[in-house]
């Protein structure tokens, strides 16, 4: 514990001649004064202990301890408002100090990381930072001069990674990003490049492209799916244009046969009366054959062979006003097995 004087009470801090003291360490003091009831720091002490001088109450006793207020050295007067104020070094800014000087000769590896954390661990317990000179000495050969500064007593300063300073109450939480500044490490992230931009545009137009996509697909599945099946009505000509026999131009389009015999015409509908098959029309043996199971049909469409149980079905056709014929598939005649025939009801033929 520190000493009381009847000007004022030094609490934790560390008395005269004393370094300049940085944000944390106040902080602290702020926080430990607070929590045994006593008087706070004023703005002029706040003041005062950056500058590494002493409180306007500790003037007597700098007086009595024969010890005149160290100024602050030029670099720290000519130094950004934003940044933490440099401790007083014991070295001169060009020189090595004897710390320094006993750690070259030991060949360890000090890499940027290392030189931050040691100088963030200057910061903490109020020790010199590490100067230019040192740094280069510890690096093993000259570094650029963006490499010194970025690891030398300014890395201390809480940067943020756009380089606005920031200012903490205390010390973060380890492992955090604010640590890291607070450290005087480089925030961890990637440089807000152009290109860094363009990739970041990229990544997300994908992400947003396939959430679009999903999207889409989802609603798509909510929607109808309407089957587009062919005409049950139609017109297939005049009579004058089919001769006598079979015509199968039509069974791909409209699975019909035009059949013309001496006296009529009819249409029979190209489905098997065993199990819907499209029969085949041989020509050569003047029937149909039904690939599936065999069965067979004369060229009227009546059943002599196979498992079909009755002759095919025939569609209703009638004369259109223009002359040409008109088929209905949707109104089949049909000759049930043992019952009467359909096929010759009007509708189910045409006379010749």
């Amino acid at each position: 514990m520190a000493d009381e004087s009847a000007k004022g009470i030094l609490g934790h801090l560390p008395p005269l001649p004393r370094a300049a003291l940085n944000n944390s360490v106040i902080a602290m003091e702020q926080a430990y004064r607070q929590r045994k009831g006593l008087p706070l720091l004023t703005d002029a002490d706040i003041e005062a202990l950056k500058a590494g001088h002493p409180m306007l109450w500790e003037n007597g006793d700098a007086a009595s301890a024969d010890s005149t207020p160290t100024p602050a050295p030029a670099a720290t007067a000519a130094a950004p408002a934003s940044s933490v104020p440099a401790v007083a070094t014991s070295a001169p800014s060009a020189g090595i100090s004897e710390e320094v000087a006993k750690w070259v000769p030991a060949g360890k590896k000090w890499s940027k990381s290392t030189i931050a954390a040691e100088q963030s661990r200057r910061g903490r317990k109020a020790l010199p930072a590490l100067n230019d000179a040192a740094i280069v000495a510890l690096f093993g050969e000259p570094v650029p001069a963006a490499a010194a500064a970025a690891v030398n007593a300014s890395e201390a300063t809480s940067v943020s990674r756009n380089g606005a300073s920031t200012k903490y109450v205390g010390t973060p939480a380890v492992g955090t990003s604010r640590a890291a500044a607070a450290g005087g490490v480089a925030s961890i992230g990637p440089e807000d490049s152009e290109i860094n931009q363009q990739r970041r545009r990229l990544v997300w137009c994908t992400v947003a492209a396939f959430l679009a996509a999903w999207f889409f697909a989802f609603f798509r599945f909510f929607l109808p799916r309407t089957l587009f099946e062919p005409a049950t009505t139609f017109k297939i000509g005049y009579p004058e244009e089919y001769g006598l026999g079979v015509d199968t131009k039509f069974q791909q389009r409209y699975r019909i046969w035009v059949d013309r015999t001496p006296d009529r015409i009819f249409v029979i509908y190209a489905r098997c009366t065993h199990l819907g098959c499209t029969p085949d029309w041989k020509p050569s043996e003047n029937k149909f054959k039904c690939p599936c199971h065999g069965s067979g049909y004369d060229s009227e469409g009546v059943n002599f062979e196979g498992p079909a149980p009755r002759p095919m079905d025939r569609a209703h056709i009638e004369r259109f006003p223009d002359g040409q014929i008109l088929v209905d598939v949707s109104r089949l005649y049909q000759w049930p097995k043992g019952q009467p025939s359909q096929f010759n009801d009007d509708g189910a033929y045409l006379s010749a």
